[in-house]
């Protein structure tokens, strides 16, 4: 394998040579464009994947359909999930990438192609490594997702842990945890059943969610919670390869307004009730007499 120093020098070499000078396809409201070369086939994405210590290798395509040239920066990062399972680049530079250039001035109206090469080191764990190509400029920046497999053994694994039940809300929470070294796709299926008989019944579906391997993401459901029961919330998640993973909650759902204003007049019904018992002479009390007449004075005194 030729020496790092020297690939690069070939990646610039190979950056000068596919640089296009025909229009480019105008992008839907005029501005730039990053994605993956096509070769006649247009990709969402890379997919690169080598055994430890290989060199890929690929094509990043960058269209400028503006009537003005365009500098762009590039770089290699790595990818997260947010809070909510959805693409975001992390922070900072993927060293496992190099750039032909890290700054690409494309003419009006061209379409560049610029080389990259992914580095696999020698002791990468087997599994999916979640990358991207990050190009910016312009006032906007664009990531392209890049995944890297790393020959070996894979092994998908999905749990679902810390569920409850949000009451004020009528959501179930959840979190969804990759403990595999795959990038998963779960699907999440929902059951509810209470005293007075099931309450939700949810088919699986798949979620939009991309969970990396070692990832963990926060998310809710709705549903529609019952006005008087205590139910048994059971979350099965599953993901292509994983096997099933299951959770349950508890929760009591009780109308406490109306059975509070109850409660008042019950407790209002037992006072008066005890203010007339005490009133009340009890069987065989002493009854309360009539005041005795004072007697009349009759006669002359003696």
């Amino acid at each position: 394998m030729p020496p790092r120093p020297i690939r690069l020098a070939g990646l610039a070499a190979a950056l000068a040579l596919t640089a296009l000078s025909t229009p480019a396809a105008r992008a839907a409201e005029g501005e730039w464009t990053a994605a993956p070369a096509s070769g006649g086939e247009g990709r969402p994405s890379f997919y690169l994947e080598g055994a430890p210590g290989s060199v890929l290798e690929d094509r990043l395509s960058l269209t400028n359909p503006t009537a003005r040239p365009l500098t762009l920066r590039l770089r290699g990062a790595g990818a997260c999930a947010t809070a909510t399972g959805a693409f975001a680049v992390c922070p900072g530079a993927d060293p496992w990438f190099a750039l032909a250039s890290a700054e690409v001035r494309i003419p009006a109206r061209t379409r560049a192609e610029v080389p990259f090469a992914v580095t696999v080191p020698a002791g990468a764990p087997p599994g999916d490594h979640p990358a991207a190509l990050v190009a910016s400029g312009g006032g906007r920046e664009v990531g392209v997702r890049v995944r890297v497999r790393v020959a070996g053994p894979v092994l998908p694994a999905l749990t679902v842990e810390d569920v409850r039940v949000d009451k004020g809300r009528s959501l179930i929470r959840y979190a969804l945890v990759n403990r595999g070294n795959t990038t998963l796709a779960p699907s999440l299926a929902v059951r509810a059943r209470g005293l007075l008989g099931q309450r939700l019944r949810r088919p699986a579906r798949a979620l939009a969610v991309e969970l990396p391997p070692g990832r963990r993401v926060e998310l809710t459901e709705p549903w529609r919670a019952p006005a008087l029961d205590r139910v048994e919330v059971r979350l099965t998640a599953t993901a292509p390869g994983a096997a099933r993973s299951e959770a349950t909650a508890s929760a009591a759902f009780v109308p406490w307004g109306p059975v509070a204003g109850v409660g008042c007049a019950a407790a209002g019904a037992g006072v008066a009730l005890w203010v007339r018992a005490r009133r009340r002479p009890g069987p065989g009390g002493p009854e309360e007499s009539e005041p005795a007449a004072e007697p009349a004075t009759t006669g002359a005194a003696s």
